[in-house]
């Protein structure tokens, strides 16, 4: 009898003990935008999830299946964004808002793209519009390129470096928006045309141009991890520094030049291809991929025309390439901030990453009051952040908190994780394995407000999100 109470007795205190010790379910921080700026950004009290289920619409988390892995999200270090935080802004304004910007502190931003070259927003230093490459000048016929240099770069390369100290893992794209006019065909000319493909020798000047800018760019401590050849290649314009370029004549100046031009230089910088909008991107994406597969990492995209769901099928395709987003503006043409915020959540934040894109950017890093100072381009875009040119005081926009939903929480090397969607509420989630984090971003683009709940490994979270607003969970994966 002795023997059997102390048995009872012991199982009571294993059930009690195992009770008491059962992994507490997990606890919640998010941080809300609503549609109507009361909250900008803003961390909620923690939630618990709960064992039980609410009879609620439900967005299911599943962390066991994965998709892409996250390369970093961030926007363009434009001539013109370099130009008014160099000049514009006090060391003391300008160390805030790099704080603001790519600090762990702000939104953390982990990668800028720049301009190879002159954009529609480049200026010199007095803030005039200037266009140029690294080889305005022809040298001789056996060195083509001997007046190179990437010294009209120095104020943007002061500011990517600055950028690094605030993030020392920043990582960094090159675009050009146009070769050196005399590698053009017929009138040479920074605005529009093509390379003179009547001279082959213009395909190996023009790979060694490029070799030249990126270790250049290396030797200032600015090494680039992923390189387009042709920023739009299916647009050329008179009105800024531009270069049309077809799918097939890209396909052979990666296959046959740039590409092994990168390989004997022992870089280790990605090529994408195309670098333009989402629509009608098949047949280029496709003509580069199959004829350059060795040397192209994927394809990139931009948000004028079309919308994200083109790239799934790219994806499909050739699945072992990625998907990479690379520029999206917005203006004065968008002002209410609810409809610009659902719209950016919608189809740029969450509609890029749910088709596979590993990277989101958006344009301009920074623009003054007037939308400049431009370049022959735009004349009402919008920055991540407006630059008061007199004060030097900065204002973030909707796209500063758009992207900082999904920057400051996603780090580089998480991977998409599977999220549901519900009627007005787009998602998209992922994992962070390094630090077992999970993260959702869910937006609410509709004019009323949405209760539903978070499922995730049978347990439940309640929420109420108000309208047109976004919020971003975070919780600690088991």
């Amino acid at each position: 009898m002795k023997r059997l109470t102390s048995l009872l007795l012991l199982m009571l205190c294993f059930f009690l003990l195992s009770d008491r010790f059962k992994e507490p379910p997990p606890l919640a921080d998010s941080w809300l935008t609503t549609g109507d700026e009361q909250h900008l950004l803003e961390n909620q009290p923690a939630k618990l999830f709960q064992d039980d289920k609410q009879d609620l619409p439900t967005i299911f988390v599943d962390k066991h299946k994965t998709y892409q892995q996250m390369d970093g999200f961030g926007a363009a270090m434009t001539g013109s964004s370099a130009y008014l935080l160099e000049h514009k802004l006090t060391a003391k304004q300008r160390d805030a808002l790099f704080q603001d910007l790519f600090s762990e502190s702000g939104i953390h931003l982990s990668y800028l793209r720049h301009t190879i070259g002159a954009s529609d927003y480049s200026v010199d230093d007095r803030g005039n519009p200037s266009s140029y490459t690294y080889a305005d000048q022809q040298g001789t016929l056996e060195d083509p390129l001997q007046h190179f240099s990437t010294a009209p770069d120095r104020t943007v390369m002061n500011m990517l470096k600055l950028a690094k100290i605030s993030n020392p893992e920043l990582q960094l794209m090159g675009t050009p928006w146009t070769a050196p006019p005399w590698l053009k065909y017929g009138e040479h000319t920074y605005n529009g045309s093509y390379l003179n493909y009547a001279d082959q020798r213009t395909y190996e000047i023009y790979a060694d141009y490029f070799i030249k800018y990126l270790l250049d760019y290396k030797e200032e401590g600015l090494d680039i991890d992923l390189l387009s050849v042709q920023n739009e290649p299916q647009f050329e314009t008179a009105a800024y520094p531009s270069m049309a370029m077809g799918a097939a004549e890209q396909q052979y100046f990666i296959q046959n030049f740039l590409g092994p031009a990168i390989l004997d230089a022992g870089l280790r910088t990605a090529i994408v291809a195309y670098d333009h909008n989402w629509e009608n991107s098949k047949d280029y994406a496709e003509t580069v991929l199959n004829g350059a597969s060795e040397y192209t990492a994927g394809t990139a995209y931009h948000c004028y025309a079309g919308n994200p769901e083109n790239t799934a099928e790219i994806q499909e395709l050739h699945p072992e390439k990625g998907i990479y987003f690379t520029e999206c503006s917005g203006g004065a043409w968008g002002e209410d901030f609810g409809d610009n915020l659902s719209w950016l959540m919608d189809q740029v934040i969450i509609g890029t990453t749910r088709n596979w894109s590993k990277t989101v950017f958006l344009w301009n890093l920074a623009l003054d009051e007037t939308g400049g100072p431009t370049n022959g381009g735009c004349t009402d875009c919008r920055g991540v952040v407006t630059v008061d040119s007199q004060s030097g005081n900065s204002k973030k926009n909707v796209e500063y908190y758009a992207l900082g939903h999904i920057s400051k929480f996603v780090q580089p090397g998480a991977v998409r994780i599977s999220s549901t969607e519900l009627p007005h509420l787009s998602t998209a989630a992922f994992w962070d394995q390094k630090e077992d984090k999970i993260i959702l971003l869910a937006a609410n683009t509709s004019n009323t407000t949405q209760t539903f709940q978070l499922e995730e490994e049978n347990k439940h979270l309640p929420y109420t999100i108000a309208p047109q607003s976004a919020i971003t969970f975070v919780w600690e994966g088991r």
